[in-house]
């Protein structure tokens, strides 16, 4: 019996994913502005650096976001909601709460 997408659709994988895309929202509006407050040289991960170096940070961002998003996209096409929700617990954990930190202490 083939398996239609609505046998495959969760709750707990729709949640996963729009929590993954928050992250990534927010991770790009913090690297946005903390480039923009601290420079270049704040931006901790070097293929981001160099994107944002050769592109500028608005296309920079746009095209590293849209390959994280399309990447989401597969692994929720493929149900591995699991992978997605340990991608965006680590994306909280090194991306998202380094820049609350560090724009929390600007005055």
């Amino acid at each position: 019996m083939a398996r239609t997408p609505q046998d495959r659709r969760s709750l707990f994988g729709d949640a996963v994913l729009l929590a993954f895309l928050a992250a990534q929202f927010f991770d790009g509006a913090f690297t946005y502005i903390g480039v923009h407050h601290f420079g270049l040289g704040i931006e901790a991960n070097p293929i981001v650096g160099w994107y944002i170096a050769a592109l500028g940070i608005g296309y920079a961002l746009i095209v590293t976001k849209a390959l994280a998003v399309g990447c989401a996209a597969v692994l929720h096409l493929f149900a591995r909601h699991r992978m997605i929700g340990v991608l965006t617990i680590l994306y909280l954990a090194m991306a998202i709460r380094p820049w609350v930190h560090l724009l929390a202490a600007i005055d």
